[in-house]
């Protein structure tokens, strides 16, 4: 009797991680988000959670948690279970930046988390209030060194801030930086006029292009964006390829099980490539890209270092 009785313990401890992939998940999943209601991350995360909501059988909730450039947001999923119910829906401001920007940095990105899977890259646009006497980057940039200091830009999101004053010192610029908590906050101020110019998302500023309530100079991607085929690119302008750009990546709390992580994994592969989400999608500017968890591993230890590279080249000294 005594060799079943110890037998059965280790049988059941064996059939563990098989019923724990059968039976999630059995409860609401989680997806955080570094900014506010009507951002890019918040549209994007509610497409993805929508149809991940029908395929996995449970509710995906998006929740904003905005501020500290996404380390809260971060913290928030560092502190959770690892048990595949709370995801951070991060970007490259809570996992490349903020490591780089801080001089105590609240969390390690390569240690605290679970990478899941790439997510894609989003398309950010130069663009500027009427009252600028700028129809192309080209006379902006003559504009502003015409007018030292005259000028602020508003950053509603670590890349804008970063982007725009690294765009400033390649170009000898001497512009004021006002930052808020997120591009719907800056959105306001910059149709107001009191701010003018912006490095901004098509979720953002592609309504407000179209109603000719701001003007667009510029996309910083390598290529013409196909949201606004009219647009010229960065290097069209005269400008270098941009170092940096923005990201999106799907992460759990340390030490989640690697069952959950492939099946986590498995589903939002297959709704990245599905084509009615890809063009959703992309109607926010952003180009749904996915990846095994350890190429993504991979692609952040790389992003630190040229965030890094990319800060120190901007100015921008950690606080």
């Amino acid at each position: 009797m005594k060799k079943y009785v110890f037998a059965l313990p280790a049988a059941v401890l064996l059939m563990q991680p098989a019923a724990q992939a059968q039976q999630y998940p059995n409860k609401p999943i989680r997806f955080i988000i570094s900014f506010g209601p009507g951002s890019a991350s918040d549209a994007l995360a509610r497409i993805a959670g929508q149809e991940l909501t029908a395929t996995m059988g449970q509710p995906v909730i998006v929740m904003p948690k905005p501020g500290a450039d996404g380390a809260l947001s971060a913290l928030e999923v560092k502190r959770a279970n690892a048990d595949g119910y709370t995801f951070l829906f991060g970007t490259n401001s809570s996992l490349a930046v903020v490591p780089n920007m801080r001089k105590e940095v609240p969390y390690d990105v390569m240690k605290d988390f679970t990478p899941v899977t790439y997510l894609g890259d989003n398309t950010f646009f130069v663009v500027v209030h009427p009252s600028v006497p700028a129809k192309s980057l080209s006379e902006l940039i003559a504009h502003a060194k015409a007018n030292p200091k005259l000028l602020n830009y508003a950053a509603g999101n670590t890349f804008a801030l970063v982007g725009t004053a690294l765009f400033a010192n390649n170009n000898g610029l001497s512009m004021q930086a006002v930052t808020f908590k997120s591009e719907p906050d800056a959105l306001v101020d910059l149709l107001s006029g009191r701010i003018h110019l912006m490095f901004s998302t098509s979720t953002i500023a592609g309504p407000q292009v179209r109603e000719g309530k701001l003007r667009v100079l510029a996309t910083t991607l390598a290529e013409r964006s196909p949201l606004m085929p009219d647009v010229p690119s960065f290097p069209e302008t005269g400008q270098a390829k941009f170092p940096i750009g923005p990201w999106f990546a799907l992460m759990g709390p340390a030490g989640m099980p690697r069952d959950i992580v492939a099946r986590m994994n498995k589903e939002m592969v297959a709704t990245l490539a599905k084509p009615a989400i890809k063009e959703a999608m992309l109607r926010h500017g952003f180009m749904a890209k996915s990846s095994t968890p350890e190429a993504l591993a991979s692609h952040m230890k790389d992003q630190l270092a040229i965030w890094k590279t990319a800060l120190k080249s901007a100015g921008v000294e950690p606080q």
